[in-house]
């Protein structure tokens, strides 16, 4: 019989275990706080429970983590990346980002991914492994441990799509807000999506405060059709119809990520396109320079572009920001060290 992944049990999930195992429940709220605040990676360690506990435990649970497989750090702006491996030996990807108001870890959902966005790096092998609650928040947890710094908040836009692991993902979010783990607020929390309808409509009803970003990246379904897969199956119309009943619904301001490229969405009609479609909606939208990738044939708008499309957006209302792009000296986009690692 498979073991029960400990770290991916939220505190209900645990209460309920220890009762099972003829323990007090009050047991549950230890183990929580050695897993998640003291971020222990065996029961031998939990020094304030019962030996026979420990025994039990050890029999029938295990504890998920990862480990460091290779790490580099960016010269230029302090960007470190990091591959892990499961244990089960996938590989997946982090990155740590330094801001002035502090530290951000992008994290993966899945190891490889079956969105076939055709700009991206992940997709390239497709979906190998959905990773559990515990194994999303082991990357947050052995950063901290190997930088000795906390993290205040939190991307889940690395290798993956959170909405095709929905319930792993909820979990996590909803350990990593605990006050009994790390207390990470939900407004420090941001899930990426590629535009799973059915998934916005889930997440909509799960009572949560976290950003949502869609990658739109284009402004109209013939492009969007080219470049994503997804929206085959859902039409433009419809995905930012989903969105303003989210941003209706929780009163959180949507982010639009649209990546820059270089002859296929990056025109003024574009950006007047994009504009309307968006007009009376609360959001914002995230102009990113489309990352290289050896296996894609996309080149990023250039610099006068991609300020002309802003310009455009912002004189019509549509708050606009171009991210900066960080970590570019060490390859920091989605997939790219753990592809280039296996091909190795």
């Amino acid at each position: 019989m498979a073991r029960i992944d400990l770290k991916s049990m939220t505190i209900e999930e645990l209460q309920d275990f220890m009762s099972e195992l003829g323990e007090p429940k009050f047991r549950a709220k230890q183990i929580f706080e050695w897993l998640h605040k003291k971020m222990v990676n065996s029961v031998d360690d939990m020094t304030n429970i019962s030996k026979s506990l420990r025994i039990k435990l050890s029999e029938n649970t295990k504890i998920s983590g990862v480990k460091i497989v290779q790490k580099l750090q960016s010269q230029k702006d302090g960007t470190t990346k990091y591959l892990f491996a499961l244990d089960n030996d996938n590989l997946i990807e982090s990155v740590l980002m330094r801001y002035s108001y502090g530290n951000a870890v992008c994290v993966s959902s899945q190891a490889g991914c079956r969105m076939g966005c055709s700009f991206c790096a992940s997709t390239l092998n497709g979906l190998e492994y959905n990773l559990l609650a515990g194994e999303i928040l082991s990357q947050i947890y052995e950063i901290q441990k190997d930088i000795g710094e906390r993290v205040s908040s939190v991307v889940i836009m690395g290798s993956g799509e959170p909405l095709d692991n929905y319930d792993n993902v909820i979990k996590f979010i909803r350990i990593l807000n605990s006050p009994m783990g790390l207390d990470i607020g939900q407004r420090h929390i941001t899930l990426s999506t590629c535009g799973l309808v059915d998934g916005i409509n889930r997440l909509r009803d799960e009572d949560l405060q976290i950003t949502l970003a869609v990658s739109l990246h284009a402004p109209n379904d013939d492009i969007r059709r080219q470049i994503m897969p997804v929206a085959k199956k859902y039409d433009i119309t419809r995905l930012l119809n989903a969105c303003k009943l989210y941003s209706d619904s929780t009163k959180r301001r949507i982010t639009f990520e649209y990546a820059m490229i270089r002859g296929v969405n990056d025109s003024r009609e574009c950006a007047v396109e994009l504009a309307s479609r968006l007009k009376n909606m609360l959001c914002h939208v995230n102009l990113i320079p489309v990352n290289d990738v050896k296996e894609r044939n996309y080149v990023r708008s250039g610099e006068s572009a991609i300020n002309d499309f802003a310009a455009v957006l912002n004189s019509k209302g549509i708050e606009t920001t171009i991210r900066r792009k960080l970590g570019s000296d060490i390859n920091a986009a989605c997939g790219q060290l753990r592809r280039g690692y296996l091909k190795k």
